[in-house]
């Protein structure tokens, strides 16, 4: 079993415990209760596409409806589970803590899986062509624009094995941009605001290249939305003036 689907299984595992733990009454609904705080809310619904998928380069409408579809919309109905669950968890006080850790954990792993797919989707539909402050930005801190690019590929490529995100991020702590590699979805850069993110799990390309991922991330390179990058570098930076 790969590690992904070890990774699901034990999901499955975790959302099935807590479920017999937590026992729902006949007739009872297994949504949040209505006086749930908005943390346990479940109420997360999914972000429309922002582009038109039939258009981009090299990254067919088969595979973005597959992947916006099947992965970002299955972990947000997750999501939206695992509050519930939680919600329900609190209001039994004999719940095992280990028990209430698999869901804590669960809900880490959906909540950085429905942001990051969000933030992926939402870059998408561009030209590709580096534009902004952001790109002045990454070239000073890299020493160039194309030693950025260069680090940002080997980044994502030291993923393809199937798995994690390459980030770009700016870090809040050290005010310093960096690409980060994160292994899964609960390994987000530490204290760092996300600007532009790529997916290298299997399902972002496995379609359109198979176990080919150097050439999906040459595609994905071509269909970013720098203006989308830069208003987050924007946004992120305007906190910390100092930068």
């Amino acid at each position: 079993m790969s590690d992904i689907s070890r990774r699901n299984a034990l999901s499955a595992i975790a959302l099935g415990a807590a479920a017999a733990a937590v026992p729902i009454e006949a007739g009872a609904q297994t949504a949040a209760p209505a006086a749930a705080a908005p943390a346990f809310s479940g109420s997360h619904t999914p972000k429309p596409l922002g582009f038109d998928a039939t258009k981009l380069t090299g990254l067919s409408e088969k595979l973005i409806r597959s992947h916006w579809e099947n992965n970002y919309q299955g972990s947000v109905k997750a999501l939206n589970m695992v509050e519930s669950r939680l919600a329900a968890a609190m209001a039994d006080k004999d719940l095992p803590p280990v028990i209430y850790g698999d869901l804590k954990r669960e809900e880490l792993h959906r909540t950085g899986s429905v942001i990051l797919h969000e933030l992926y989707f939402e870059q998408l539909g561009g030209d590709g062509v580096a534009k902004g402050a952001v790109r002045e930005a990454v070239a000073k801190s890299h020493g160039s624009f194309e030693a950025w690019e260069a680090e940002f590929r080997r980044t994502a490529m030291a993923l393809a094995g199937g798995s994690g995100w390459c980030i770009l991020a700016w870090n809040q702590y050290t005010k310093s941009l960096h690409n980060y590699w994160a292994w899964d979805h609960t390994n987000g850069p530490v204290t760092g605001t996300p600007l532009l993110v790529l997916d290298m799990y299997e399902h972002a390309f496995a379609i359109d290249y198979g176990a080919a991922a150097a050439k999906y991330v040459e595609a994905f390179m071509h269909n970013i939305d720098w203006a989308v990058v830069d208003a987050r570098y924007m946004a992120a930076t305007r906190v910390n003036p100092e930068h």
